[in-house]
Parts: C-alpha cells; sequence; structure tokens
C-alpha cells in the first residue's frame, strides 16, 4: 500500500490486534456431524473496523434439517456480517445479519411436512474488535473466557428441563419468526482466552476439565480443541463434538507518536493560487476558506472534469486529532452513496499531499438562496426540506450522525437537486468503538442549529439531526430562527426550557398550523419527544397530521391553562383599574 492509498484510507486505524485461534468439529458417537463452526480473521483494514469473529452452531437433532441450518447459520453469519458496512456498530450489524438468517431459517423449515421440525440451531458468536469482545448468544451453546487462571463461564443455556435429564431449546435459529439474542459487551485483557463449545463437549466434562485442557501452554490450541473433543467421547458423550478457542495475544494501543505518523505520510499542501497543478489538477479558483480549512474547484489536465478540492489549513498541522477528523471526512464521505449527499470521488493520480476531491455542484447554497427568497412558497420549503431528510437518512441508514447541518451545508443545483456536504463533524458509531489515543472533539457543529442535548453533553442520535433539520425549515419559512435566536445563548437545561417558541404562522401568515405543529414537536427539548426519525417528520410536512388541527382547535385554556389564566388575570386588572378609575372620576364630579 501507497503512503497516498493509506492516508485515503484512514491508515491510523490499522489495527495491531493479534489472535491465535484453533478449532476442532466431529461427529462423536453419531452417524452425522449436525454441528457447524468458523473464524474469520480479515486483513488489517478491516479487522479494524469490523473485528474479528467466531461462531459455533449446534443443528438440532430433533429437527429434519439441523445439519443444514448450523451450516447456513456459520457460513451466512461469516460472510454477511463482513459485508455489513464498516460504519455500523457490531452489535447493530450482528443484529441485522441475524435477523435476517433467522427469518430465512423459520420460513424454510415452515415449507417441510411438519413445520415443528425444521431448519433449527443453537448460536453462540464472538466478534472481537479494538479493545472489547462482542458476545451474542441463542441456545445452549456456551462461550467461555478464561482470565488469570480461572475458567468463567459467560452465557446462559436457553434450556427447559422436563425431566429424566431430558430438556428442550426455548431460544434458537429458525425456532421463531421473532429472535431474542443475548448480548453484552467486555473489555479485552491480553492473554484472554474465549471457548466456545457445544453440548456435547460441556455437557460430560466439569469446568475444571475444561480449564485444565485448554490452560495447558505445550500443546497449540487446535490441539487442545482436538484433546476437549477426545475426552468428551471418553466420558461417555453421545452428542456431537465442537469447539474453539481464540486467544488475544496483543491488543491494539498504539501510542500517539504511532497514530500521528500514520495520518503525516502525507505533507499539508500550501495555500494554492489559480494555475497551479497537483496531482494532474490544475486549480481553477478558490470556492471558500476559513481557518481550518480551503475549497478550491479544480479542473482534471486529462479529461477536463470539474472537481471540489478540500484541503486541511496549515494551522493545524501539528494537530493529529485535526488530521485525524480531516482524514475521517473522506472516509465517512466515500461511503455514503445517495443522490442528496455529495460523492467523494478518487484523484485521477495518486495523492502528493493531503486532500480530498467531491463532485463539484454548479449552484448555490441554502443560506444564499433564503437571502434570495425572502418569503419562499411553503411548497417549495417542503420540497427541499424533504430532500434533506433523504440526504440525512442515507447518512443516519450508516448510523453516521451529520451533526453540522445549516444552510452552509446544504447546497442546491440549478436543477434544485438538494446536496449535503462538510462531513467534519460526523460521528461514526462504528469508528467510536475502536481505540485511539487521541483526544478527540465532543462539541462540534454550529451553535445557532444544534440540539440541546449536542451542547449539553448528553447521549447523541439521529434526532439531534432531526431537531437541526426543523431548525433550518424554520428559518426558510420565516426567515427568522426559532426561540427568538437564543438558542446558541443556552448553556444549560434551565435556560433552554425558559426559552418560548413562536409558532411560524405567527411570524408568516402563510404557514399552516399543521406545518407549524411538526415544526414544534421536532424543536422539542426532550429528544424522546420529537419525531422518531427525519423520514417521519419530512412525512408531516407533506401530510396533515390530525393532532395537531385538533390541538389548534381546543379551547385555549385546554391547549394552554397558564396562558389562559394570565389573560383572564389580566382582563380582571384592566377592569378594576376602569372601575376604579370612573369611580374617582364621579367623586371628583
Amino acid at each position: 500500500m501507497t503512503a497516498a492509498q493509506a492516508s485515503t484510507d484512514a491508515p491510523h486505524l490499522q489495527a495491531r490486534l493479534q489472535l491465535e485461534v484453533g478449532q476442532a468439529s466431529s461427529a462423536g458417537a453419531k452417524a452425522l456431524n449436525e454441528d457447524a463452526i468458523g473464524i474469520r480473521i480479515p486483513d488489517a483494514a478491516l479487522l479494524a473496523t469490523k473485528g474479528a469473529a467466531a461462531i459455533i452452531a449446534d443443528g438440532v437433532s430433533a429437527a429434519e434439517a439441523g445439519r443444514e441450518a448450523s451450516q447456513s447459520c456459520v457460513t451466512g453469519f461469516l460472510s454477511d456480517y463482513f459485508s455489513t458496512p464498516e460504519s455500523w456498530t457490531v452489535r447493530h450489524s450482528v443484529q441485522q445479519v441475524l435477523t435476517a438468517l433467522n427469518r430465512w431459517l423459520y420460513r424454510s423449515g415452515a415449507h417441510l411436512p411438519d413445520s415443528s421440525k425444521g431448519f433449527i440451531t443453537t448460536l453462540s458468536a464472538l466478534v472481537l474488535k479494538s479493545q472489547h469482545a462482542h458476545l451474542f448468544h441463542a441456545g445452549d451453546s456456551r462461550i467461555y473466557l478464561l482470565r488469570g487462571g480461572n475458567l468463567e463461564q459467560l452465557t446462559t443455556d436457553h434450556a427447559v428441563p422436563v425431566g429424566n435429564g431430558q430438556s428442550y431449546l426455548s431460544r434458537a435459529l429458525g425456532l421463531d419468526v421473532r429472535l431474542e439474542v443475548d448480548y453484552q459487551c467486555l473489555a479485552l485483557e491480553e492473554g484472554d482466552m474465549f471457548l466456545l463449545t457445544t453440548d456435547g463437549v460441556h455437557d460430560v466434562l466439569s469446568l475444571e476439565q475444561l480449564r485444565a485442557t485448554i490452560a495447558n501452554p505445550t500443546h497449540s490450541l487446535a490441539q487442545r480443541c482436538q484433546q476437549l473433543n477426545s475426552a468428551a467421547l471418553a466420558a461417555g458423550s453421545q452428542d456431537n463434538l465442537s469447539c474453539q478457542l481464540l486467544c488475544v495475544s496483543a491488543l491494539p494501543r498504539p501510542d500517539i507518536d504511532d497514530v500521528v505518523g500514520r495520518l503525516t505520510q502525507l505533507r499539508f499542501p500550501p495555500f494554492l493560487q489559480p494555475g497551479a497543478v497537483v496531482d494532474g489538477l490544475c486549480i481553477e479558483r478558490e470556492l471558500y476558506a476559513s481557518n481550518r480549512s480551503q475549497v478550491y474547484l479544480v479542473r482534471a489536465v486529462d479529461s477536463g472534469q470539474l472537481y471540489c478540492m478540500k484541503t486541511p489549513s496549515v494551522n493545524f498541522e501539528d494537530d493529529a486529532a485535526y488530521i485525524e477528523r480531516f482524514v475521517m471526512e473522506s472516509w465517512i464521505g466515500s461511503r455514503i452513496h445517495s443522490p442528496y449527499v455529495v460523492r467523494v470521488l478518487e484523484p485521477p493520480q495518486p495523492r502528493s499531499c493531503l486532500y480530498y476531491l467531491t463532485e463539484y455542484v454548479d449552484g448555490i447554497s441554502l443560506a444564499r438562496w433564503m437571502r434570495e427568497h425572502p418569503r419562499p412558497a411553503v411548497e417549495d420549503v417542503v420540497y427541499l426540506a424533504g430532500q434533506v431528510a433523504k440526504g440525512l437518512r442515507a447518512l443516519h441508514r450508516r448510523e453516521t450522525l451529520h451533526q453540522d447541518l445549516k444552510p452552509d451545508n446544504i447546497l442546491i443545483d440549478a436543477q434544485g437537486q438538494v446536496k449535503l456536504i462538510d462531513f467534519g463533524s460526523c460521528s461514526v458509531a462504528g469508528i467510536n468503538e475502536i481505540a485511539s489515543p487521541l483526544q478527540r472533539d465532543t462539541v462540534l457543529g454550529t451553535a445557532t442549529y444544534a440540539a440541546p442535548e449536542c451542547r449539553l453533553g448528553g447521549a447523541v442520535d439521529a434526532r439531534a439531526d432531526l431537531f437541526s433539520l426543523a431548525v433550518v425549515c424554520f428559518e426558510m419559512f420565516t426567515g427568522t430562527l426559532p426561540f427568538q435566536g437564543k438558542l446558541e445563548q443556552c448553556n444549560s437545561p434551565r435556560e433552554f426550557l425558559g426559552t418560548s417558541y413562536t409558532p411560524s404562522y405567527q411570524i408568516n401568515p402563510l404557514v399552516p398550523q399543521w406545518i407549524d405543529g411538526a415544526l414544534r414537536k421536532a424543536l422539542r427539548f426532550h429528544p424522546e419527544r420529537r419525531h422518531g426519525d427525519v423520514a417521519e417528520f419530512a412525512y408531516e410536512l407533506l401530510h396533515p397530521n390530525p393532532g395537531y388541527l385538533a390541538f389548534h382547535q381546543r379551547p385555549l385554556i385546554e391547549r394552554n391553562p397558564v396562558r389562559t389564566w394570565q389573560v383572564i388575570a389580566i382582563a380582571l386588572a384592566l377592569l378594576e383599574l376602569l372601575t376604579l378609575t370612573l369611580l374617582l372620576s364621579r367623586g371628583g364630579d
């Protein structure tokens, strides 16, 4: 990998998680082996973002297709998990994969003559990523942890005893259309050893027998697995025999010098003047500049294609956290594919310095559009908001938050097509799972448009971007910011809750009350009181919610009892004042 390639693919994420593994499986006393096992350790880049995975499955012998179920489960899991987006968390990725596998197994079993004996299998899966282990479990296969000489069972058997030494599974893949999977996450330590077994092994061997065998350093992990299977068979096991061992040899703990070295493989470019040529790209003109970055319009010398080139500011040449975030911008953008999000493109030649390219959008920012359309038609605002929502949905489906949605970061081309730009403040759930020695920024974005939880350091999810979108929509409708523009002055829950919402239709009478109802809901202080996602908000901008209309048709005393009594109190005070004035005037006569 060249230095240029490493930079575009976030070289600082290259993992150094080192594992030793071994596994063994046999039919044992049975004629057919219905167990299935698998381990996958990908290359360094994928090992950093997705981790290593091990899975063990025990096809239910009472089922008609237990063997096919276990094999399909293992093969599908190891293939599909590593095909999920790198931006997804381990838990979200595995849940999506297991849900799909379970539905496929259940549907396959439903077509058999006796649907109660279909494609059914237990499952225990382990994903080791960065400095954590993620465990997923359904059934009576098991996962153990050997640490400091002590062997501990981490999973709980989902088996219900029915007498005479018999039991039945209460959970398994393919057993029901809905799947409930146990999940836990624990911090790794160097030297940790994980043991995965099926019941043919752990039902006949004691915890001490398991511990003594796998702790024996004179044999390889594969040999220890074979020894466990042989010991279980000798102890009278009548079932299939399968086990896996994974030992954590070293954890990815890069020091700050190592990370900085990887991030600074490419030099910072200087300020570029029109006519300068960098890697076959001719600088046409500067489009934007700030103290953090510059954006240029560039043209490929060979093809004539136009691009936007973003370069880092030399002010941060020694700031590793800044460089990491800049490198991650291109990494994030290259993984989002939506007509409503600007595309990050590969340069025509290898990079000689640090920058990245995006498609050139010939248009204007939403901020300029609002200046040119101070009183836009309601349908135009709804149309633009719907496109922005689709762009945000593309990010959210990748477990990525924009975190800096504002009019300057929304472009509109000549055909009215919206493009979201600027990934500099994005938060990626899957990347947040990866340990880093860098002190990453936690407060990002623009205070004017940021949700309260972003400002206050609370838990942030997709509803924070929804809040920002509602602020932008309110501004498009009215030309002003909600809450009289006081949001950026708020620094505590009390201050946020002390702000007063002015309905948009009071500023712009053309805004329907039901649209204002959607805006008001999206601008709630508590995220759980907002819409579930941006798609729900966009839908309510197009389709009147009867609840909002009913709210405005209710008497004022029901809608706002405090305001009602305030009005009554003022009216009574004025009446008293008028009465007093009349009495005084008559007394003078």
